[in-house]
């Protein structure tokens, strides 16, 4: 991409003159330094050696040029070795150029770029279009974002003075920052949104930096994709600014679902590669040979699931769950791998720190589970597998996810993210029943009997027992967990002994009905 010689200029290209901009970003000096793969990175506010922090950030993140601003002759140099260095290219852009002007040309020439180079940068680009109609058709500033309020696309606005807090944090960090978002959370928009197709009005709040806005959600069928969102600039939005941008979430969530649907050759070799380690049917060169993974360093598995509900989510649902930890563990770990097996979805983490721990790890998946939540609104179970020494034993890893994925889902386990030491005893219990109920023939036909005249009868006999026996017989205390009266709780016990059998005082039938009787009514 060329902006014109007498604006910016060419100083390092270490990966060579073929390299795709995919979009462009505003990076501020006083925000947390991060980039997207294939951004070409402004660094506005950084002149000189101030911009190393974004070339080093750049080249860790993929980004395709990083422009700077030069403050004194000789700097050239440093800046190049550094960019060099970090593999980014090093656009400087002469001391006299507005910002704005400089980003006005690069989207102007992503725009009007040849189609059909790369699909990603087509979807972006498409959107940054649908923006910028939109802002004119509302006569406001314009950003559309994803359901983790990822800035995915936004209008240009022609007077920085219009733009509020809200609307400037959100672009230079491409996410909306997080106090704005919690007085959102707080005033119910984004429950409005999640619940409604209509556009939802924001007042102004100039105590907060904040100016009058419309939103609505975007949406396929009842999931919502995302949201456009418009800042009321120093005029009034237009008299038909609901109809346009109604109309914009409709092109919008066309352009979103296709971006789901399409994924390039190379992600689906990767994806396959990937659940292919974790399924243990192909080693670990090909997947290491294909993304040049060190295949000797630690790697750990996590595993999510929506619990007793993962096999009737819909599929839209486990692709929005699959975006949002995306975005979630990349930002943690370059090196991260999304992909789903059946109706889980794992976390590949290959070429992991020595020096990093469960602990870590755990918190990992925590913050992805908190997200799903507030921005889903859905109830993910995370597990985290064991480290292992290298991607040959990362089966291991998922087989260990698995299990505590199975015992959070079959024995109600209370905590949303757990390893294996958190619940070792939990899922010791779960595979035991899960042996139980693969094998009718190692379970007691008297416990079997009693469950059966319970479900003829509408009878309680066998929640009774089950209730007694987990509270290690104390009639008290089980008869309030039932809500009975103790006599009635003592009479229930009598029955079951009466009609089965079963002596209660022998240890070994109590550890078999405390186990039998755990089974599902199906078993």
């Amino acid at each position: 991409m060329s902006l014109g010689e007498p604006l910016v200029e060419l100083q390092a290209a270490p990966a060579g003159l073929d390299v795709e901009i995919r979009s462009v970003a505003l990076l501020d000096p006083e925000d947390p330094p991060r980039a997207h793969p294939g951004e070409l990175i402004l660094a506005i506010g950084a002149r000189g050696r101030a911009a190393f922090p974004a070339l080093r950030v750049g080249g860790r993140d993929g980004a395709a040029a990083v422009a700077v601003k030069l403050d004194a002759p000789g700097q050239a140099a440093a800046l190049t070795e550094t960019a060099v260095e970090a593999g980014v290219a090093l656009l400087s852009v002469r001391g006299e150029a507005r910002w704005e002007q400089v980003d006005a040309l690069a989207r102007a020439a992503l725009e009007s770029a040849p189609e059909g180079r790369h699909g990603e940068g087509l979807e972006e680009g498409d959107l940054f279009a649908l923006a910028q109609t939109t802002a004119i058709l509302t006569g406001g500033i314009v950003s559309i974002e994803d359901t983790t309020n990822r800035v995915l696309a936004y209008s240009r606005s022609t007077d920085s003075d219009e733009v509020d807090d809200l609307r400037r944090l959100s672009i230079l960090g491409w996410q909306g920052p997080e106090a704005y978002l919690g007085q959102l959370r707080k005033w119910g928009v984004f429950q409005r949104l999640r619940a409604s197709d209509e556009v939802i009005r924001i007042d102004s709040h100039p105590e907060l930096g904040i100016r009058r806005r419309l939103a609505v959600a975007i949406r396929s069928g009842e999931r919502q994709l995302g949201t456009i969102w418009v800042q009321e600039g120093s005029a009034p939005l237009t008299e038909h600014s609901d109809q346009a941008l109604l109309g914009a979430a409709r092109v919008a969530a066309l352009h979103l679902v296709r971006r789901r649907r399409e994924l390039s050759a190379d992600l689906t070799l990767t994806r396959t590669l990937a659940a292919g380690l974790l399924e243990g049917s192909t080693g670990p060169q090909p997947l290491a040979s294909h993304l040049a993974l060190d295949a000797a360093r630690p790697a750990a598995v996590l595993g999510f699931s929506c619990g007793a509900a993962e096999s009737a989510a819909p599929e839209l649902t486990r692709a929005e769950v699959s975006n949002l930890i995306s975005v979630h563990t990349a930002a943690r770990h370059r090196s991260a791998l999304v992909t789903q097996v059946d109706a889980r979805i794992y976390v590949l983490l290959p070429q992991l720190p020595r020096s990093i721990d469960t602990g870590t790890l755990r918190g990992w998946a925590q913050a992805i589970t908190e997200a799903a939540r507030l921005h889903l609104g859905l109830s993910l179970c995370g597990s985290v597998g064991c480290i292992v020494p290298g991607l040959g034993e990362v089966p291991d890893s998922r087989r260990e996810a698995d299990r505590i994925l199975d015992a959070m889902v079959t024995v109600g386990v209370t905590t949303t993210v757990a390893a294996l030491p958190d619940i070792q005893a939990e899922v010791l219990v779960s595979e035991v029943l899960a042996l139980l109920d693969a094998h009718p023939e190692m379970r007691d036909p008297r416990l079997t009997a009693l469950v059966t005249h319970d479900s003829r009868n509408q009878g309680q006999l066998a929640e009774t027992v089950l209730t007694y026996l987990n509270a290690f017989g104390d009639v008290r205390a089980a008869a309030a967990e039932l809500h009975v009266h103790p006599n009635t709780l003592r009479y229930r016990i009598r029955r079951a002994e009466e009609l089965t059998g079963l002596d209660l005082n022998r240890p070994d039938q109590r550890l078999l009905a405390m186990l039998q009787l755990r089974l599902p009514p199906a078993g």
